[in-house]
Formats: structure tokens, C-alpha cells, sequence
């Protein structure tokens, strides 16, 4: 894939994808508006599939919905509201964690910048960047394993981690793109362009895409 064909890749992305319901985070960003919500959400999404984000997300969110009503909440309380998410007992100390320093530090409001997010407990650049991105609206790019994949995939990037991939991407994608190729990328991986066997013979990126490491296909 050459540099100057993410243009046309990008607009036949942004009609793909109206096939497939957005991720849950950016749902919830959608209604909600609120970086603390974000920044929760994001959490209980890490290893866990959308269906069960969503429904987690809005039991913890009836109970507290700040980071003050959150440290009213007992670990167990919410454990209780956010499970079944992937590793819900973690996350719940996280979420703690993040509420105190939050109250303590920050007077109970998210900041809107990378490196202080990363200094918080269980967040990492994928949280980081989707906070600043959806959270308040700032240029950052979110690169996730689907983001990573299809990138190499179509070898617009060559790179080894989704931190690398990050980087190679802040340094040519045009800034249009940085806000939703994350969305993009993450719907169009998990509905057609799988880890393993995409669907290849009905892709309408298929004239772009050089099908890095592509062994098996729909």
C-alpha cells in the first residue's frame, strides 16, 4: 500500500463500517461527553468483548458516575457491578486506584494530556490516547491489536508492536485520520478484517491492501 492511498482507504472505510455498530467506548463517548466515563470504560474494555463493556459500564455508572461517588463504593461492590469483564477483580483495585489519585491530585477532574494519564495505575497508550481522543476531543491516535494488524496488514506500516505502530503512524497519517482510524480500524477488524481468514474476496480494500502475513482467507 503506498503512502498516498490512505485517502481513498479512509473514505472507503467510513462507509464500511456504517454496516457494524461503533465500538462500546465510543458510544458511550457519544452520549456521555464525560472523560472520567471514558477513561472507565476504557478499563473494563481491555480483553473484554463489546457485548459485555456496554452492560458493565452503564451497572457502574448507575452506582457512581464521578470519582467521588466511586470511592464510596466498596472493591467488592464493584466487582459485582463490572463482572463478567476480563480480569474484573484487577480492574476494580484500578479503578480505585485511579479514583484516588484523581480526588487527591487532580480535584476529581481527568486530564486531558498522555504522559500524565500513563502515570495512572492500569492505564497504558491505548487508554491514553482513546482518553485524549474521545474524552476531549484531542488530535492522538489509538492503536489497539486491530490497528496494529491491519496496518501491517496492508503494509502501510512494518512494525512489531502497537506501540511502534503508534509512532510510525504519528509520523505519516494525515492528522484528518487521527481521531477515527482507531473506530475504523476496530470495527472493520472485528466484522471483516479478522485475525485469522479475513474476508478477502468481498473486501473493497482489496486493490490497496498487500495482504502482509495473509495465509488463509474468506
Amino acid at each position: 500500500m503506498r503512502d498516498g492511498d490512505i485517502h481513498p482507504v479512509m473514505a472507503l472505510l467510513a462507509e464500511a463500517v456504517k454496516s457494524w455498530p461503533s465500538p462500546a467506548v465510543t458510544i458511550l463517548s457519544q452520549r456521555e461527553g464525560n472523560p472520567f466515563k471514558v477513561l472507565v470504560s476504557c478499563i473494563l474494555s481491555l480483553r473484554t468483548q463489546d457485548r459485555t463493556t456496554g452492560p458493565a459500564s452503564e451497572r457502574l455508572f448507575f452506582q457512581a458516575d464521578t470519582p467521588e461517588k466511586m470511592l464510596s463504593l466498596s472493591r467488592d461492590e464493584i466487582e459485582r457491578a463490572i463482572y463478567p469483564v476480563g480480569f474484573y477483580r484487577n480492574k476494580a483495585a484500578q479503578i480505585l486506584a485511579i479514583c484516588r489519585t484523581l480526588v487527591e491530585k487532580y480535584d476529581g477532574v481527568v486530564p486531558d494530556g498522555i504522559d500524565e494519564l500513563l502515570t495512572f495505575k492500569g492505564v497504558g497508550r491505548k487508554t491514553a490516547n482513546l482518553v485524549v481522543t474521545l474524552g476531549f476531543g484531542k488530535p492522538a491516535i489509538c492503536v489497539d491489536t486491530h490497528v496494529h494488524r491491519i496496518c501491517n496488514r496492508w503494509g502501510y506500516t512494518c512494525t512489531k508492536t502497537p506501540e511502534e505502530t503508534e509512532f510510525a503512524l504519528r509520523e505519516k497519517l494525515p492528522g484528518e485520520y487521527w481521531s477515527v482510524i482507531n473506530d475504523y480500524l476496530v470495527t472493520f477488524g472485528q466484522n471483516h478484517c479478522t485475525p485469522v481468514s479475513p474476508r478477502c474476496s468481498t473486501c473493497t480494500l482489496t486493490s490497496f491492501c498487500n495482504r502482509v502475513g495473509v495465509t488463509k482467507s474468506r
